[in-house]
């Protein structure tokens, strides 16, 4: 992609400019947000996706899930791909009946961009000629076809390092890849997870986009309840091992996903002489290598299913120890998990590699910051030593950093600023 790759959606800078006092001043915004649940219906996707329409609730605002992929759903139950929408219907229909009620006459799941499941295709098309804002979490889903004009498009990277190479190099290996360039530049905003991508160490190539910093909103009250828990379970992880699909290669360096970064790991039970467990899903996981080297290994798919089951998982776990993909590492993004923040705000202190975050997420106290296995080793043992106090500590950075109402409000004053 060209430098100022993106200077049509300068044609929308006008009426952003009439509408940024809208914004700053919290006014009632009519907006869909889009994410991944049908598609991946696993209980860390349901809650990184909608954690957003409920926090944009609690400000007040009227929101409405879509979710419109193209893509056959995934069927964790039977770990394949289907095409009958009936699990993923059910499942965000369960979803919004046990954690966003406001959600029960707003969300819309457009199956192979045929059939509306949830609200009706005239409804929904019925909202969206009248948005005022759509935010496609993860580039997750097409721009509807009769979105308003007047309707603020943001994209939303939440996979940074990955998108950015994808978008300059378009390799033939990933599939309707330049669709997919097209629909990125057909937004008006671009935000990010890589708070570090106006660093000086980033590496992260920023296609003329003018890129504004978010991170993972949560919710603090569907966690909290988890924070009084003080258990003597093992220090745990949810991953997915799998590489990517071809070779993502920028400037003649290949960057890896998460198994690449989690081998140097390996050893770490012996090294730290503390329970560890890792649920582990993707293809070529080395699940019997890992635990060889000590580590407890569940199916992370099934052992993480239902949302319940993925909070009972983190909420019976002593802490969280993870790696990150290796392109967030290495391009030094500045990303942060949003599972990792949902440990933080069940009051579970984390120790996990630095991507270049520190600079704006503090390290030391809740949240510790590793790069090698040696200092994972001794951040675990120091956590250990005082777990009370970064307990505390690991709530307190939930609300200081995730908390969403803070996240979402800075995130809607920069899409509306100029």
């Amino acid at each position: 992609m060209e430098e100022g790759g993106n200077n049509d959606c300068l044609m929308t800078d006008n009426v952003l400019q009439k509408r940024s006092i809208r914004g700053i001043s919290d006014s009632k915004l009519r907006i869909i947000v889009t994410g991944l649940v049908g598609l991946y219906p696993l209980g860390g996707v349901a809650w990184d996706y909608l954690q957003y329409p409920i926090g944009l609730l609690k400000l007040g605002h009227e929101v409405y899930y879509h979710e419109d992929t193209w893509s056959w759903p995934s069927q964790p139950i039977e770990k394949t791909y289907t095409q009958d929408p009936k699990y993923s219907v059910g499942y965000i229909g369960d979803f919004v009946e046990k954690y966003a009620s406001g959600l029960r006459e707003r969300w819309h799941y457009l199956h192979l961009h045929e059939t509306s499941f949830g609200m009706s295709r005239e409804k929904f098309d019925e909202i969206a000629a009248s948005a005022d804002l759509f935010l496609n979490v993860s580039g997750a889903c097409m721009i509807p076809e009769n979105l308003s004009g007047a309707c603020v498009k943001v994209f939303l990277d939440t996979d940074p390092g990955y998108n950015q190479i994808m978008m300059s190099e378009r390799f033939a290996w990933s599939e309707n890849v330049d669709r997919w360039c097209s629909s990125v530049d057909a937004h008006d905003r671009h935000l990010t997870y890589a708070e570090n991508i106006h660093g000086p160490d980033c590496l992260v190539p920023r296609l003329g986009y003018d890129w504004k910093t978010t991170r993972a909103p949560i919710c603090i009250e569907h966690w909290d309840h988890l924070a009084g828990l003080r258990p003597k379970g093992p220090w745990t992880t949810v991953m997915t091992w799998s590489a990517f699909k071809g070779k993502l290669i920028y400037k003649g360096v290949e960057y890896g996903s998460k198994g690449a970064e989690f081998e140097k790991l390996m050893n770490l039970p012996a090294m730290a002489n503390i329970p560890m467990k890792v649920a582990v899903g993707g293809v070529r996981a080395p699940a019997e290598r890992l635990s060889q080297a000590g580590w407890q290994v569940a199916d992370g798919p099934e052992a993480t299913r239902t949302p319940a089951m993925y909070q009972d998982f983190i909420g019976s776990s002593r802490g969280e120890i993870s790696a990150a993909k290796q392109v967030y590492v290495e391009m030094r993004t500045g990303w942060f998990s949003c599972r990792s923040a949902g440990y933080l705000a069940s009051g579970r202190p984390v120790v996990v590699q630095d991507t270049g975050f520190t600079p704006v997420i503090e390290s030391g106290e809740g949240i510790i910051a590793f790069n090698t296995a040696e200092q994972a080793a001794l951040g675990l043992m120091d956590v250990e030593r005082e777990y009370e106090r970064h307990a505390t500590a690991a709530l307190e950075m939930a609300r200081q950093y995730f908390d969403s109402s803070k996240v979402l409000r800075k995130l809607i004053d920069d899409v509306y600023s100029i």
